[in-house]
């Protein structure tokens, strides 16, 4: 028999005792020393492991933290991700990674799923917390820590949106632009689509000798290109800033496509710091979160809330400007 065939009924009816007993065995539970050594020995013999997701439901502590994830095809998501999961591995947890496409219903649903499944905590990376978030979160009997959007009424981990955005409005005006337009996401997701465009927005009105423009697309690089083709014919601005790097690749494409260059005709910057835009040409100028930081604090502070121990409501990851070669100066403020 294989290994992967065998059961607690099956090592039960070869030891002639109950699946309770055996049961009892996997869990540490007191039973007589000869029938402890005849389960032993099958399971040795069989090299049996049982299920430990199963086992740990019924244990009063299941060591499992549930991961509620955006998507985990972006850069910066799966580097966020790896970390959490590298140290609640380092600290003798296991994660339970649940995508959801940016669908926010189902993120809502994973909420109440990963409840059910008596996980020990959960970590929800966030794109907008809605209605239905609170309410899901307040009828939790687990701890919970959002990331990437603050909440009130719960532990909040955020990237320095607003101070990024400002960074980037600032170094935009130092390489002397001043016709400008901002490339954003809508207004649902409050970190990127309003603290990150407030930033920039209000570094750029420092100068009232500068025009700025505004439009709207999605987290998608198509939906980016699109937008950029449609805008391309009017575009009097000489710096397109990005809420995203998906965002500016995709702006770029389009840019590329209508015999334009950047930065010589069209100047582009990005938030993210993928680090594959360091091999493109030109390589992005872009703002780079600290992502494995976020991951290990989320990991740290979720296992913190388990333990019972003292955290602070809200942490702030740090960022730093990556300056490739894709702004030009042009009049350089002085």
């Amino acid at each position: 028999m294989e290994n992967k065939n065998i059961t607690i009924k099956d090592i039960a009816e070869m030891a002639g005792v109950a699946k309770s007993t055996v049961s009892r065995y996997l869990n540490g539970g007191r039973i007589s020393e000869s029938t402890s050594e005849k389960i032993k020995v099958i399971i040795e013999k069989y090299n049996y492991e049982p299920n430990a997701f199963a086992q740990s439901l019924k244990a009063k502590k299941t060591k499992f933290v549930g991961i509620i994830a955006p998507c985990l095809d972006s850069a910066v998501t799966s580097k966020t991700i790896m970390a959490m999961d590298e140290e609640l591995r380092n600290r003798g947890y296991n994660s339970l990674i649940l995508n959801t496409s940016l669908n926010r219903d189902i993120e809502v649903d994973n909420i109440e799923n990963l409840s059910r499944l008596k996980v020990d905590g959960i970590i929800l990376i966030a794109t907008e917390i809605t209605q239905r978030h609170k309410e899901a979160i307040k009828k939790l009997n687990v701890p919970i820590i959002i990331v990437g959007q603050k909440y009130d009424s719960a532990i909040s981990i955020i990237n320095d949106d607003y101070n990024a955005g400002y960074t980037v409005g600032k170094y935009i005006l130092n390489k002397g632009h001043k016709n400008v337009l901002y490339l954003g996401v809508e207004e649902d997701d409050e970190a990127v689509g309003i603290f990150r465009k407030k930033g920039v927005l209000e570094a750029l009105k420092d100068n009232l000798d500068v025009k700025v423009s505004t439009n709207i697309t999605d987290f998608t690089s198509k939906k980016a290109e699109e937008t950029i083709d449609n805008l391309i014919g009017d575009i009097e601005a000489t710096a397109i800033i990005c809420a995203t790097d998906k965002i500016a690749l995709g702006a770029l494409k389009s840019i590329n496509k209508h015999n334009k260059r950047v930065p010589e005709d069209i100047s582009l910057v990005g938030f993210g710091g993928y680090d594959i835009l360091r091999y493109i040409n030109p390589s992005l100028t872009t703002i780079k979160f600290d992502n494995i930081e976020a991951g290990r604090l989320s990991a740290d502070t979720i296992i913190n809330l388990i333990e019972e121990k003292e955290v602070e409501k809200l942490k702030i990851i740090g960022f730093e400007l990556i300056e490739g070669t894709s702004v030009r100066s042009i009049n350089k403020l002085i």
